[in-house]
């Protein structure tokens, strides 16, 4: 089939789409379907402060000792606009950093060389719906796609990444994800630490091969469970260590993960200060033990390092936890000293496996073998990497993971290099945040109740899986309106056998989390990660554990149109964990 008989059938299955779901819209919309329907073309009435091209291409990079590992990247090239809104995180695969200001109008032209369709998502953005990357409109390679945006959110850290159908998990594996920095003049006069003392630190899990390729999908069971790697790399480096001096930092935390959950805490038990979330800054600085981080997930540490000795080390872990993990896999752990995904210690309300402790986070050769789902392909589309395949153990479960879920592994360490006298003093008060009340939603009696299931080998949303444009009567939502949304993850069904946490996300504007509630038969587990989460703020992804159910507040203005929501465990998503929701 030629490219142009190909783009004939998707601009008419598009159109098809487009049909099905006019239906539903307002009629102002129908009557006006340009707003919703992506021209991918610059608009001449758009006048950028800031444009770039944004290039998705092949690459290799030194990860690992001997061969190059062939990648993924997102490549920036500034057309117009600040010195400094292009970073490079040198020697990685990540995409470059993006830099932008509240206000700013924004052109990026998104250029896709690789062999395979590809959408980019704003995560977090508050965006229209035809820049927000739904998996519809995806490019095949050579085209373009051009994003048009004025900058509404927040100071705060994001991120971009790959949001192509039943192709996410796979395309941000290889590499497609990087940050996106918002400033505003609010933040800027605080003062925090900037320029490098303001720093990215993204981790992620990857499996490598004997020849150092990337490995990805080997069994079902790793779609199921969502797939855990072997190694923890940070900024895209395996063992990283971050240099600092006697002074303090901003440590820009994301967890850019498929599907791994972390907590977060330094190895002396020093405590962690919070100065923000996934939608920018805290009110005022909140202070943990520990810090759940789920995938999506992203948070502001203010660092201090002024009391700590030239050559001294800290080691941020993540620490043991348990309960998030379905009840039928921890038996089978029970019963066989391992399991679908090896000996991950974590637990519902009547199991306390034992926690164990492993040296850090650069491990072996872990989990694979053959499968139901046979090998990933690598970056390239073509090409099995077969890596050091396992064979199954005789009782039919797969060998041990190296860096289990619920173990405690070393995430990075900070070595003090250097005496530097720069006093700098945590600001009381950082952001000023609207509170939602409840009673002032349009829906305040009657909560969009959304129960996250698993049925028919696959994870579900109120029973249903995802359809590109299938809208179901309760996820059509009032433009300009305050929306009570519970997540119920087993709370009011009670526990099923295949619970599993899962990192709800929801395109568009930030929410806030109201209250959650947990089923008594959860507490054990629970109990180990419950004093980690910071709902304080303003959040796009909230990790929703099982048993529990989390009531939040979000509003939907400005923008009518299709958008998302789905589990951030990227395996799930594409296993049907995602919906569509329509504003108008």
């Amino acid at each position: 089939m030629t490219s142009v008989s190909h783009n004939s059938r998707r601009q008419f299955l598009r159109t098809v789409a487009f049909s099905a779901l006019a239906g539903a819209l307002p009629i102002g919309a129908i009557a006006n379907p340009g707003r919703f329907y992506p021209t991918r073309k610059a608009s001449p009435d758009f006048h950028p402060d800031m444009e770039l091209d944004l290039i998705a291409r092949e690459i290799t990079v030194p990860i690992l000792p001997g061969k190059e590992t062939a990648a993924w990247t997102y490549e920036a090239k500034l057309l117009k606009g600040p010195e400094g809104t292009v970073k490079d995180l040198r020697g990685s695969y990540l995409g470059d950093l993006i830099q932008l200001r509240k206000g700013q109008k924004v052109r990026i032209n998104f250029r896709n060389q690789l062999p395979t369709d590809n959408i980019v998502h704003w995560h977090g953005m508050h965006v229209p719906q035809a820049v927000d990357g739904h998996p519809m409109w995806g490019i095949e390679q050579g085209d373009t796609y051009v994003y048009e945006f004025e900058v509404l959110n927040p100071a705060g850290t994001y991120m971009y990444h790959a949001h192509t159908h039943n192709a996410t998990g796979h395309q941000v594996y290889w590499g497609l994800a990087g940050l996106m920095l918002v400033n505003d003049s609010e933040e800027q006069a605080l003062n925090l630490p900037s320029g490098a003392y303001d720093v990215p630190v993204v981790i992620q899990d990857r499996s490598f091969d004997a020849d150092n390729q990337f490995r990805y999908i080997s069994h079902m069971r790793e779609r199921m469970m969502g797939f855990l790697g072997e190694r923890i790399l940070v900024n895209g480096h395996p063992k990283f260590v971050l240099p600092v001096n006697t002074r303090a930092y901003r440590l820009r935390v994301v967890n850019a993960s498929n599907s791994r959950i972390y907590k977060l805490g330094w190895d002396d038990g020093t405590p962690l200060t919070v100065i923000g979330t996934d939608g920018g800054l805290l009110e005022r600085p909140a202070t943990r033990s520990y810090l759940m981080l789920a995938p999506g997930e992203r948070v502001d540490l203010w660092a201090d390092f002024s009391d700590r000795k030239v050559g001294s080390e800290m080691v941020m872990r993540s620490l043991p936890f348990h309960g998030v993990l379905p009840a039928m896999h921890e038996r089978m752990m029970g019963e066989h000293g391992g399991g679908m995904m090896g000996g991950q210690n974590s637990g519902d309300g009547g199991m306390n496996h034992g926690m164990k402790e492993s040296r850090d986070g650069d491990g072996g050769m872990g989990m694979m073998g053959g499968g139901m789902m046979g090998h990933s392909r690598g970056p390239s589309g073509g090409g099995e990497h077969l890596g050091h395949a396992r064979e199954a153990s005789k009782d039919g479960m797969m060998s041990p993971v190296t860096l289990p879920l619920g173990d405690g592994y070393e995430l990075f360490r900070v070595h003090v290099m250097e005496q530097e006298h720069h006093p700098q003093t945590l600001p009381p008060r950082l952001a000023t945040i609207k509170r939602y009340r409840r009673e002032e939603a349009a829906n305040a009696q009657a909560p969009r109740h959304i129960a996250l299931t698993m049925q028919h080998m696959g994870w579900r949303l109120n029973g249903k899986t995802f359809s590109m444009e299938d809208v179901a009567p309760e996820e059509k939502i009032p433009l300009n309106s305050l929306q009570v949304i519970e997540f119920d993850n087993g709370y009011t069904a009670g526990h099923g056998m295949m619970n599993m946490a899962h990192p709800m996300h929801i395109h568009g504007q930030p929410f806030q989390v109201l209250r959650r509630d947990i089923n008594p038969a959860m507490a054990q587990g629970y109990a180990t990660v419950k004093d980690g989460f910071v709902d304080e703020g303003w959040k796009d992804t909230v990790l929703v554990m099982p048993g529990e159910k989390v009531t939040l507040l979000k509003r939907f203005d400005d923008f009518p149109g299709l958008f998302l929501y789905h589990c951030h465990n990227l395996e799930h998503e594409e296993l049907g964990m995602m919906r569509n929701f329509l504003v108008g």
